[in-house]
């Protein structure tokens, strides 16, 4: 930018902030890609911690636990800590391999036989199989064999879902025993064998490996385990070579996490979430752990022929730890938007008030506010004294006409979405105000002790639900309205019963609906005619998170869904037809679920 245009910009405080952002993203981005060019190999032995900062910097994987796995690779036989030169044997293997796999030119002739985003990560030496000679080739979806001759063909071995079973053994020939790899599949009768001699333990491992991260992907609707599934293999081939010993093949084993998950825990996805499962996706993916999903947000596509063709794209909008926000293309569930901040603080709502805005709640008590065109922050209210809780918009014959902010000291806020002006305050005679929820000119405000219901123009208290509880530890979580069924559906800290209030009659004693195996009830949200109830509970003491489908007219349970590791964070739903839910930081992914 120019002296002039910058001197200008730097006096609008709105361009000054939006251009820090740009300058701090742009050296983030220089910080990491400096990391990875600039990479020095350790000149001194390493113990875990150091190994995992050095792995991180080199580039060559992330993940914490992946790098702790590799460290016990390398470290089979000796003690815990990693020399120097190990370390340099691996890296410059790792790098040597990585650029083979680059240069792998395969024709035209067999790439056809390829989906379009599949490339070969490794290649066997030429090998004698009963499918002709030439080299086994690993993509991330298959084995097929390379053929040689005049013009090298193309023979399928397995897709990765299509295997049956997996051997290594022996073959006579005449007085020798020849290492062979035998792979079964459920479409062929044929057994494939390939006479891989010294790569035969190795290429065992990684058809293993492959196999059981295909089919946790599949049963998970997960196809990030494929990935790291590729990563362990890749890691493993890198390991043999790095250590050139009798104990690599027992080394490499150590990165075998899916087979071993396989066999050590069978992890059976029962049918009612497998049916109702449609995909799983991970915002921390390429981070160095999972992150918490603390609030996620669906936007339609919108119609507007003047918009780029990305921006009319459905949008997912999910919100992680210290004010990131990611957003997905929710049409291809691809990231569209890997991370901007809104501060550094925990994000506690996020709202579409009107097409071309989002409005996302902070603990630091600012309200930020996304241009969904720019897709960028470049206003923000700061009226709020306390951490924001809520944000709900109201609309007059289908419009937007106010929105309300409330915030945990009391405070509830009504403004004007077009000046951005505040149009109302009010104090609520309570502390612990979590959330707000609105019908018919009432405001139900959900505060730790109970539920109170104030008309909207003048604030007046209309009706309060008391907590009812002989616990005076509990308090009201969360709360969902059922105005057509005059109900008000309510859940308290520690418990796993859900309590139903006739708003006509709150003298009367709620309606009971005990959840089973739930320590906990996070969340909920109103789908049609259902509750979706998210959880936490425990399973061989840790942390799960099951939803559990109510239906509103029976008060019965539905589905119970087993989708998440750690406790289910946050719902939303995405027009009635799907319902979303994010997970603790155990796990940290979001499940898709069709909704009934």
């Amino acid at each position: 930018m120019p002296p002039s245009e910058r001197s200008q910009a730097d006096r609008k405080p709105e361009l000054k902030k939006l251009i820090s952002r740009v300058m701090e993203k742009q050296r983030e981005v220089l910080k990491v890609d400096d990391h990875v060019k600039n990479f020095e190999l350790p000149k001194t032995h390493m113990q875990l911690d150091d190994f995992v900062k050095r792995i991180q910097e080199s580039g060559i994987v992330k993940d914490i636990d992946t790098i702790h796995r590799l460290f016990d690779a390398l470290t089979v036989g000796h003690q815990k800590q990693i020399d120097p030169e190990t370390f340099r044997d691996f890296y410059n293997y790792w790098k040597e391999t990585e650029a083979e796999a680059q240069e792998v030119n395969l024709p035209p002739t067999v790439i056809e036989h390829l989906d379009k985003n599949e490339c070969v990560y490794k290649l066997s030496c030429s090998v004698k199989t009963n499918y002709g000679v030439g080299k086994i080739a690993l993509t991330q979806k298959r084995l097929f064999l390379l053929t040689e001759g005049g013009r090298p063909g193309y023979v399928q071995i397995a897709a990765f879902r299509d295997i049956e079973d997996v051997k290594s053994t022996t073959v006579a020939f005449l007085l020798l025993r020849i290492p062979t790899l035998r792979i079964k599949t459920l479409s062929k009768k044929e057994v494939f064998e390939a006479n891989l001699k010294t790569e035969c333990d190795l290429w065992y491992l990684i058809v293993k490996e492959m196999w059981a991260g295909k089919k946790m992907a599949d049963d998970h609707k997960d196809p990030q385990y494929i990935q790291q599934a590729l990563t362990n293999v890749l890691l493993m081939d890198a390991v043999v070579g790095a250590l050139q010993s009798p104990k690599a093949i027992y080394a490499a084993s150590k990165l075998s996490y899916f087979d071993r998950m396989k066999n050590e825990v069978p992890m059976m996805v029962p049918k009612t979430t497998s049916e109702t499962l449609k995909h799983k996706i991970n915002p921390s993916a390429g981070e160095t752990f999972p992150q918490a999903i603390d609030v996620l947000l669906y936007t339609p596509g919108q119609l507007d022929p003047s918009e780029r063709p990305g921006n009319a794209h459905p949008k997912l909008w999910c919100a992680l730890n210290e004010g990131k926000v990611v957003v997905f293309d929710a049409s291809t569930w691809s990231i569209q938007q890997h991370c901007f901040k809104m501060g550094r603080s925990k994000l506690t709502c996020m709202i579409m008030v009107e097409q071309s805005q989002v409005w996302i709640g902070s603990q630091d008590s600012i309200i930020y506010i996304i241009n969904t065109h720019s897709m960028s922050c470049n206003k923000q209210l700061n009226d709020h004294r306390s951490d924001v809780t809520d944000i709900i918009v109201e609309k007059k014959n289908g419009i937007p006409s106010e929105a309300y902010s409330s915030s945990l000291d009391g405070t509830v806020i009504a403004w004007n979405i077009s000046t951005l002006k505040v149009n109302r305050v009010f104090q609520l005679p309570c502390q612990n105000l979590t959330s707000i929820k609105l019908h018919n000119d009432q405001l139900w405000c959900c505060t730790g002790s109970c539920i109170l219901v104030v008309s909207t123009r003048e604030f007046r208290l209309q009706m309060k639900i008391e907590h009812h509880l002989k616990d005076v530890c509990s308090y009201f979580l969360c709360f969902q309205l059922f105005p057509e069924r005059h109900e008000v559906w309510a859940s308290y800290s520690g418990s796993s019963d859900l309590y139903v209030w006739n708003t006509k009659d709150f003298k009367s004693a709620p309606q009971k609906i005990h959840l089973q195996d739930c320590s906990e009830i996070t969340c909920m949200i109103r789908v049609k005619n259902q509750l979706w109830v998210g959880s936490n509970g425990k399973s061989q003491g840790k942390s799960k998170g099951k939803i559990y489908v109510v239906n509103a007219e029976k008060k019965t349970v539905e589905k119970e869904l087993v989708g998440h590791a750690d406790t289910v964070k946050a719902l939303c739903s995405a027009e009635d037809r799907y319902v979303l839910s994010g997970s603790g930081k155990d796990e940290g992914k979001i499940a898709i679920w069709k909704a009934e």
